[in-house]
């Protein structure tokens, strides 16, 4: 068994997710898709993002599906992350993978 495979902790985030910071958080991920099967991310409740940040998250949720690893938040988006997603329209479009992921919405029947 591989250990550090199974091995499974948040990824703290930084406060600041910008255009800025998103070299950093792209090799922060980059790195962690290489020793992980699952990637859970910690967004600090009070994070400044914009929309480069949700579009590096979107990229990497293609990234873990496409390798067949979970990827995932470790609580629903709320404040700033919360704000550009409903700004830039993405909640309206969500589908019920994307309310699972963002919003950790179940499908009820």
């Amino acid at each position: 068994m591989d250990t550090p495979k199974q091995y499974c902790e948040s990824i703290n985030l930084p406060d600041a997710l910008s255009i800025r910071d998103a070299s950093e958080l792209y090799s922060k991920l980059t790195d962690e898709f290489q020793s992980r099967d699952t990637i859970i991310i910690s967004i600090p409740e009070g994070a400044e993002a914009d929309l480069s940040f949700v579009q590096l998250i979107e990229s990497s949720r293609r990234q873990a599906k496409a390798k067949g690893k979970t990827f995932k938040l470790s609580s629903p988006a709320n404040g700033s992350v919360l704000k550009v997603l409903e700004r830039a329209g993405f909640i309206e479009l969500f589908d019920q993978e994307d309310a699972k992921f963002w919003l950790h919405k179940e499908v009820t029947l």
